[in-house]
């Protein structure tokens, strides 16, 4: 059934995904994006240029901090769901400005579900993270694992809006569902995130730089399997659920490249760094609950993504460079 969902952050990588999987399905969509610059602004504004116009979608401009502007638009416009994708991403750079981390993912957030405590929707999703797993040693990490020892601040507030969504579930009735993304990739990744850094450095001969030996180990999630878990869970609006979305396997960083280096035909030049504060020697999902309730699923491995993204770089890379 189709309805009008709230997706914040819109504008993004994931978010425009999103988007576009919402209009094809029937629903309308208003994305609410403050364009910051966190990465360069112009992406953005490509991401969503293609939905400009449309009768079903409205882009709103505006910080989700900003209570007067959040609380205007749920009072105006009948949501049937809100997907919370919003937030300052990244764990290095929240090392440098946790108060600004603090603000966005944790008030920013806070504004949203009392904005929907007061008009509804009572179906929120929230974009969590496997951050929140932290030096946990357990793997794969399931959703019932101890989550008591995130370590950089960006894992810290994406922990406390799973929290915040809690305490919503329980003192009024919002249906909520935390979902924790795996190192998301595909067209149209953010530039800074590894996938997209690596093929860019690979393609132009330049030399990649390793923060420790090449064996931490991530599970890669291709963008179109995140979709297909974040559509379910909108589908099901659970009471209060923690969903793991993830590719349920891990690649090492020096295979990481190397198979980059490999669809590209290029060599690799490998430099080694010390180790980084803030990031985790693995990642690995244990999918099993999303499986069961969502019916999740994915589909797309390791190698099959890379290829895809790749393409899309090649693409990409020849249409900004044509005169």
């Amino acid at each position: 059934m189709s309805g009008h969902v709230l997706v914040t952050g819109g504008a993004g990588f994931i978010g425009h995904h999103l988007t576009r999987r919402l209009l094809e399905r029937g629903d309308r969509v208003t994305v609410l994006d403050n364009f910051n610059d966190f990465y360069d602004p112009a992406i953005k504004r490509r991401n969503v240029a293609g939905f400009i116009g449309r009768d079903d979608y409205r882009l709103v401009e505006g910080d989700i901090r900003d209570a007067d502007l959040v609380n205007r638009l749920f009072a105006e416009s009948d949501f049937s769901a809100v997907v919370h994708l919003a937030a300052r991403a990244g764990v290095r750079p929240s090392l440098r400005e946790p108060i600004l981390y603090e603000d966005v993912n944790c008030i920013g957030t806070l504004h949203l579900l009392e904005a929907a405590r007061h008009h509804g929707p009572a179906n929120f999703v929230f974009g969590s993270s496997s951050s929140v797993y932290g030096i946990n040693e357990k793997v794969p990490f399931a959703e019932d694992d101890p989550v008591e020892q995130p370590i950089s601040p960006y894992a810290t507030t994406k922990r406390t809006g799973e929290l915040l969504c809690f305490n919503y579930h329980h003192l009024y009735g919002l249906r909520t569902s935390c979902l924790r993304f795996f190192t998301v990739f595909g067209p149209a990744q953010r530039p800074e995130m590894a996938i997209h850094k690596f093929t860019d450095l690979l393609a132009r001969g330049e030399t990649v730089q390793f923060y420790g030996d090449g064996s931490s180990r991530r599970d890669y999630t291709y963008v179109d399997d995140i979709i297909d878990g974040v559509v379910a869970a909108m589908e099901l609006a659970p009471g209060f659920e923690i969903f793991n979305l993830g590719g349920a396997e891990t690649t090492a960083l020096k295979d990481l490249v190397a198979w980059l280096a490999e669809e590209l035909a290029v060599e690799p030049r490998i430099e080694y760094l010390p180790d980084q504060p803030g990031d985790v020697p693995i990642t690995y999902a244990d999918v099993s609950k999303a499986g069961r309730m969502l019916g999740y699923s994915p589909r797309v491995p390791i190698r099959e993504g890379l290829r895809r993204f790749v393409a899309w770089y090649r693409q990409h890379r020849t249409a900004s460079t044509e005169p």
